[in-house]
């Protein structure tokens, strides 16, 4: 990949930080905050084409994906698309990942549904809010809170999402109405109702899951092309994988043709999306109060509405986009800067409110369809926002007969990947303390989604300070006793050192009077920042006491013992 298109995501500086902050207006700081200007100006025709055909595919993906994950956050479809352009162009310019794509995501738009109360007028200004607390972590430097978050937290989290929008999308799929969203009453009130399934929604819905399912498999299983092959192969290969790639809009588009066959003969067998709002959104400030039957209510008002929301949200959303950009980053071989994904990520929501979006993040999904069709730099978003509006521009009425059991099959296909049963396989191998928070995540998140991820965080946390005040040693014995920790020294592991050391000595202390041996402590952890000089830690025995050995071995023992000191070697 040439120098320029490798070059996103490189410019964080190596140097102090005083030196960056003192030439924040220099070229480097200018192009760290634009990583546009790493690479236009070397952008080609050949990258142009690359772009355009990554954007289309991923513009055919999104769509259909929007107007299903309206329904998972419980807004009008219209909310999906008007979701789905804002972060194409605020990452065209900000964007340090050629791969990453910013939308609606099964994720966030669950959170959205759980948080906004089904409100359009709510879901924007959560977005907005979101945005500014993203855009605030970003400019203060804070991606690194994002660490304390770990991964058996993140996967817990990930697994019940999962579980929560696919089962939530089972209504759709057999034609069930009038289900409720909380999910234990979702699980009963599905299972009591299945005798009312409408046959031609669940024959259609499983028809769209197989046809995904039969594509996917097609597209994973297609070989590379080569310069050497025939044109005629060349040109299949091609199409095959062109289908593959827009399957979710080439499944909908198929469902939308069945149910308006039926419709023009009078006879309609399945539950349909229905009107959707024509024309682009609205440019308006985002809804700080909403006006009801029952009286105003306030911004205020609202923001208690939310809650733990506007911190869940933020989170969960960088959380998603930064993992999405980490990971392809690692596999195409280029670095991203965290830090600018957060303004990144910010000001799309933050900008997007203004456009009656909710909030958004990174999706793994599109972002796989962007890096699979050989895109080059965030160009090709372009294309991808520009076919949204272009949708939303003119083809709103024809979203009216797209049925909800084919919109529930993309999302049932979407969602299920992201269940991943081998990460339990992993930590029981690795460290099946690990599973705690991890199971602890995954059952907290189907009562509330905050409460699982706050429990998770805590049991995460309370494990890395259990290491911390308690860590491992090793052990060297000989006339000398060496203790030395795997670890960093740490004030809460002071007791516990302490009696590690108490223990050992008069263990050696008991074995044998005649030749006792010192007890010594080896701490090769790097230095602490307030000092240069390191710290040895030890047993402090005086002459007195060791003439005196042979003769009261067990007291000189004990009295040593309880001198334990620190002191600086210099």
């Amino acid at each position: 990949m040439p120098s320029s298109v490798m070059a996103l995501g490189q410019g964080r500086s190596s140097g102090p930080r005083m030196a960056s902050s003192a030439c924040c207006c220099c070229p480097a700081a200018v192009q760290r905050r634009l990583p546009i200007l790493a690479w236009l100006p070397s952008y080609s025709l050949q990258w142009l084409k690359m772009d355009f055909i990554a954007g289309l595919s991923v513009g055919l993906t999104a769509i259909p994906q929007a107007l299903a994950y309206a329904e998972v956050a419980g807004l009008p479809p219209q909310y999906g698309l008007y979701s789905a352009f804002m972060g194409c162009f605020v990452y065209f310019f900000l964007g340090t990942s050629r791969d990453v794509t910013l939308g609606p995501t099964a994720i966030m738009s669950l959170l959205v549904s759980f948080y906004t109360f089904h409100e359009p007028a709510y879901a924007v200004l959560l977005a907005f809010l979101s945005g500014c607390i993203q855009l605030a972590m970003g400019v203060l430097h804070l991606g690194f809170l994002l660490d304390f978050i770990s991964c058996p937290v993140i996967n817990g989290f990930t697994s019940a999402a999962t579980v929560t929008i696919g089962f939530g999308q089972i209504k759709n799929l057999l034609g069930l109405q009038n289900i409720p969203r909380q999910f234990f009453l979702q699980v009963y009130h599905t299972f009591l109702r299945i005798a009312e399934t409408r046959v031609g929604d669940a024959i259609l819905g499983l028809v769209c899951m197989l046809l995904l399912l039969v594509l996917k498999l097609m597209r994973d299983h297609v070989p590379p092309v080569h310069p050497e092959m025939p044109l005629g192969v060349r040109l299949s290969h091609g199409l095959v994988w062109s289908a593959t790639t827009a399957r979710n809009a080439l499944v909908v588009s198929f469902a939308a043709l069945v149910a308006y066959s039926f419709e023009v003969t009078g006879y309609q067998p399945f539950i349909l999306t229905g009107e959707t709002a024509d024309g682009l959104p609205p440019v308006r400030t985002p809804p700080f109060s909403v006006t009801t039957a029952n009286g105003t209510i306030s911004f205020t008002e609202m923001v208690q509405d939310m809650g733990a929301g506007l911190a869940v949200v933020s989170l969960v959303g960088l959380l998603e986009s930064i993992a999405v950009a980490k990971a392809f980053a690692s596999q195409n071989n280029y670095r991203i800067d965290a830090n600018q994904e957060l303004l990144a990520i910010g000001l799309t929501n933050v900008l997007g409110s203004f456009v009656s979006s909710y909030p958004v993040t990174g999706s793994f999904g599109r972002t796989a369809v962007n890096a699979q069709s050989g895109v080059c730099t965030p160009a090709g978003g372009l294309v991808t926002g520009v076919l949204v509006l272009l949708s939303l521009d003119y083809l709103t009425s024809l979203f009216y007969y797209i049925p909800k059991s084919a919109l529930a099959a993309v999302i049932i296909m979407a969602v299920a990947p992201l269940f991943d049963t081998k990460i339990f396989r992993t930590l029981w191998r690795v460290k099946r303390l690990d599973l705690l928070p991890l199971c602890v995540t995954f059952l907290l998140c189907f009562w509330e989604v905050q409460y699982g991820i706050l429990a998770g965080a805590l049991v995460s946390l309370l494990m890395l300070l259990h290491s911390a005040a308690r860590p491992e040693t090793k052990v060297s014995e000989g006339p000398v006793l060496v203790l030395q920790p795997a670890s960093g020294l740490s004030f809460p592991a002071m007791e516990a050192l302490r009696e590690e050391i108490l223990s050992r000595a008069l263990e050696g202390a008991w074995a044998g009077a005649k030749s006792p041996r010192h007890a010594a402590w080896s701490w090769s952890a790097p230095m602490s920042a307030a000092s240069t000089t390191p710290w040895c830690w030890g047993l402090a025995s005086s002459s007195r006491t060791s003439r005196s050995r042979a003769s009261s071995w067990p007291s000189w023992a004990c009295r040593s013992l309880f001198s334990v000191s620190c002191c600086p070697l210099t």
